[in-house]
């Protein structure tokens, strides 16, 4: 009889995080973006800022807390702002992440928001990097990315298709919570999930 523990998987142990990169466009942006980085509460996060972006690993609802912080901030210095964030889990050829054996998709729930008063659209893609199917269901990466927009819609974030991306429009919670939702949602039952998004605040060309 195995009387081994089960380990304990913990969002470390599949590479959950995201890459932020912030641009500002005013004479302040040295001021406005590490003020924003330093106000985020960053609890229960490994957060490395770097010259191209700032890396921020740990679990879910610490991330989208923490990225749409930093992002809410950056947006109410009334600078037009950008923020691209680049969510991965599954970690395939990740530079400190090594899969455990039998090691499954890793389960969370969607984070909670709370209004942050800062307007934003953004243009997000989500990419489900599945080969393999689960269940005796075959790979259909389609599937699992409407499924994602079919929440998009239900969050009222949604606002059409374009090339390439969705667009999305709302508060800044609410528009990073439906991005970190696809990537959740797949997540549950796809190894390898990445997501890019592109934030604009006050922009002067706004529609």
């Amino acid at each position: 009889m195995n009387t081994s523990p089960i380990p304990a998987y913990t969002p470390a142990t599949f590479g959950v995080g995201a890459r932020l990169t912030l641009s500002v466009m005013s004479d302040n942006y040295v001021r406005v973006i590490l003020g924003a980085l330093a106000d985020a509460d960053a609890t229960g996060l490994e957060v490395h800022p770097g010259d191209v972006s700032t890396f921020a690993a740990g679990a879910e609802a610490d991330l989208v807390r923490y990225l749409t912080q930093v992002v809410a901030a950056a947006g109410r210095s009334g600078a037009h702002v950008s923020a691209a964030i680049h969510f991965s889990r599954g970690c395939p050829g990740e530079v400190v992440c090594e899969l455990p054996d039998g090691a499954g998709p890793l389960a969370a729930e969607i984070p909670a928001v709370s209004a942050t008063g800062v307007a934003s659209v953004a243009e997000w893609a989500l990419y489900p990097l599945d080969d393999t199917g689960r269940d005796d269901v075959s790979p259909d990466h389609m599937r699992d990315i409407y499924a994602a927009i079919d929440f998009a819609r239900q969050n009222g974030t949604f606002e059409k298709s374009e090339h390439f991306v969705t667009r999305l429009s709302g508060d800044v919670a609410d528009v990073i919570q439906t991005v970190a939702a696809g990537w959740i949602l797949v997540g549950r039952s796809v190894q390898h999930v990445t997501s890019h998004v592109t934030l604009s605040i006050n922009s002067p060309s706004a529609r």
